[in-house]
């Protein structure tokens, strides 16, 4: 005679006909998990703590970014450097907002996240299509090796073009996470900048 334990037990019980209340007892509990979503922590992180990247966006700190570029590792063996390209800064920071964007397009909207969810999808939107133009363009006056000139004034074309509105939904953002954050007791410092001033 076989013994039935755990799983067992549960799938023969299932297999009888007496197990029919089960089973629903069972889908019922399955679709109760599958729907409970994102966490209010992971929900937050997706849409508010990834933005703290972009915070230089239009500002002295990605036209620094661009000016001095970080390095890279060229040779693992000997162990040498090189400069970026500001085409790889750019597409560093591309790559950074497509992979955040798509975090929070996977969010579960509901009533209690869809204000900082769209929030957060409207600001990804707008940095993305100005790092993909304009930034690029930027970045291919530094790489060309193009006139000083040409290239503070399309920093600064940037700046004055796509600052106000960046500040404008970042603020709108904020705001959103903030209530979000009180609702849900996540505790977030706001008053740490790390980017400098535009």
């Amino acid at each position: 005679m076989k013994t039935f334990t755990g799983i067992d037990t549960l799938l023969a019980s299932l297999k009888s006909a007496k197990g029919i209340a089960r089973r629903l007892l069972c889908l019922a509990l399955v679709v109760a998990f599958s729907s409970c979503g994102d966490s209010p922590r992971s929900c937050f992180e997706s849409a508010v703590l990834n933005c703290n990247m972009i915070q230089d966006f239009a500002s002295k700190g990605m036209e620094q970014r661009l000016e001095s570029p970080s390095v890279k590792l060229t040779d693992a063996k000997t162990g040498a450097f090189a400069p970026m390209t500001r085409k790889q800064v750019v597409d560093d920071k591309i790559a950074f907002v497509e992979q955040s964007l798509a975090k929070v397009r996977q969010l579960k909207l509901t009533d209690d996240n869809r204000e900082m969810a769209q929030a957060s999808l409207a600001l990804h939107e707008f940095v993305l299509s100005v790092y993909r133009n304009e930034y690029q363009g930027l970045a291919k006056l530094y790489d060309g090796g193009a006139p000083k000139g040409a290239i503070e004034q399309a920093a600064s074309s940037i700046a004055t073009k796509y600052g106000a509105q960046f500040r404008a939904l970042s603020e709108r953002l904020t705001a959103a996470g903030k209530t979000y954050a009180a609702r849900h007791q996540i505790e977030v410092r706001w008053d740490i900048h790390t980017a400098p001033s535009p």
